[in-house]
């Protein structure tokens, strides 16, 4: 028998700079009730009080995240720290998209309010701290091309420059209207590549945003981007759809290359 017995630490408070210590900045309800052997009311007691000294941060019921001294002020680590123990707790493949996915490329143009995340189920959004989590659903999640970026605390999934401009289409809600959408493309396009932007939208499965998405890659100086997009689209040969589809009147042109109908004139910001 082995005399050392591994010590338990005495309170929430010592377990949680043991863990940060080793670099860890998430716990789980159960991990915290047995690494510390205490009952459920004690732990949530114990919670309330590091949570009301601004020292853990409580997204989800269950799910703590561990505040170092400089988030302190902030409320929470960013979210980047803690996205991938999140949805392993919340029990959902993931990735980081839209304009938070577009800002990590390096389209940081303007830095979105909130951190997006696409997953395969609905989820209500989550706030920890000033970081907000809004999440999308996509039914075909699996099948967009992903990237593993590196974060202060390991690697988050994020959808490839190509995937993210036409996700950016797809919940167009979430990134604003098309004008924010193409002033995110002019930068995001100095990452994108002609081929792996066929392959996403082959996989994307939805012609019209391939349409929508070359004739905004056109509009900010990218054609070249979309060239293989648009032989792959004259294949096909989709009908003609409008650029802006809640509004079916005011066409004022039709684009050939991309098949749209431009019925709003789009304002790229500066």
């Amino acid at each position: 028998m082995h005399s050392m017995q591994h010590q338990r630490p005495e309170s929430l408070a010592k377990l949680i700079d043991e863990l940060q210590g080793g670099g860890r900045y998430t716990l789980t309800r159960d991990e915290a009730i047995a690494a510390l052997g205490i009952t459920d009311v004690a732990l949530t007691k114990a919670v309330q009080r590091l949570v009301a000294r601004n020292r853990l941060a409580v997204p989800r019921r269950g799910f703590y995240v561990i505040v170092p001294i400089e988030y302190r002020q902030a409320g929470a680590p960013p979210p980047d720290w803690y996205i991938g123990d999140l949805m392993t707790f919340s029990d959902r493949k993931y990735y980081v998209g839209l304009l938070s996915a577009a800002s990590l490329h390096g389209a940081a143009h303007q830095q979105p309010q909130e951190f997006q995340v696409i997953t395969g189920g609905q989820l209500r959004p989550v706030a920890a701290g000033r970081g907000r989590i809004r999440f999308f659903w996509k039914r075909a999640m699996e099948s967009t091309p992903v990237v593993d970026v590196r974060t202060e605390t390991g690697l988050m999934h994020v959808s490839t420059p190509e995937a993210t401009a036409l996700d950016l289409l797809r919940y167009l809600d979430a990134a604003g209207q098309l004008g924010h959408v193409a002033t995110v493309l002019a930068e995001l396009a100095e990452k994108m590549d002609p081929e792996r932007t066929v392959e996403a939208a082959k996989l994307d499965d939805s012609l019209p945003n391939a349409q929508r998405l070359g004739y905004l890659l056109d509009l900010v100086g990218a054609g070249d981007v979309g060239n293989g997009l648009a032989d792959w689209i004259a294949e096909r040969r989709p009908r003609y759809l409008a650029l802006r589809s809640d509004r079916m009147s005011g066409v004022a042109s039709k684009d050939r290359r991309w098949r749209v109908l431009v019925n709003e004139k789009i304002e790229v910001e500066a």
